[in-house]
């Protein structure tokens, strides 16, 4: 991938995380989990991932991106809130907490990133959208996990299932 369409793809990327933590989204979607892949696979098919010269502390600084990544995700995820509609529908939306973990990954990510040039590696976007898609990937997984855990609207589903029962019938 060319180096402006590399940019573009990081900046939509961003632009779609940070959405993500402002807005009100839907949860439970099947899938949630597209985006990650998506990703994952155009940064695992390009050239650079890893240092050729350095490739232990490469691949290590790496590992370390991707696991700061999931414990971004995975904070996002728990500190997000969660609720349900009346049509039974979950949703989601970042709080300050959220906020602040995402800024606090990105300075990880940068100390990380000051590691790798004191180290003289050579460092490409690749990395950033690896570790992108663990956080969006980890986000994902908790929220569906917790949308799972959450009780419908009081009393609003078994007014739908009258609802239905009524329709069958008719």
């Amino acid at each position: 991938m060319s180096g402006p369409v590399e940019i573009l793809a990081i900046g939509v990327a961003v632009v779609l995380v940070v959405a993500r933590l402002v807005r009100p989204q839907a949860v439970g979607g099947g899938r949630w989990w597209l985006l990650p892949v998506v990703l994952a696979a155009v940064s695992l098919r390009q050239s650079g991932l890893v240092d050729g010269r350095h490739p232990a502390q490469s691949v290590t600084l790496l590992v370390l991106e991707a696991v700061v990544g999931v414990v971004i995700g995975l904070g996002w995820g728990w500190t997000s809130r969660l609720w349900t509609e009346p049509d039974g529908s979950v949703w989601a939306k970042g709080t300050k907490a959220a906020i602040l973990i995402w800024v606090g990954g990105i300075l990880v990510r940068g100390v990380l990133y000051g590691v790798g040039a004191a180290l003289d590696l050579k460092q490409t976007s690749s990395a950033i959208m690896l570790s992108l898609a663990a956080t969006l990937l980890a986000r994902g997984g908790v929220l569906t996990y917790r949308a799972g855990l959450l009780s419908p609207a009081y009393g609003e589903r078994a007014g739908v299932e009258r609802e239905r029962a009524w329709k069958d019938r008719v």
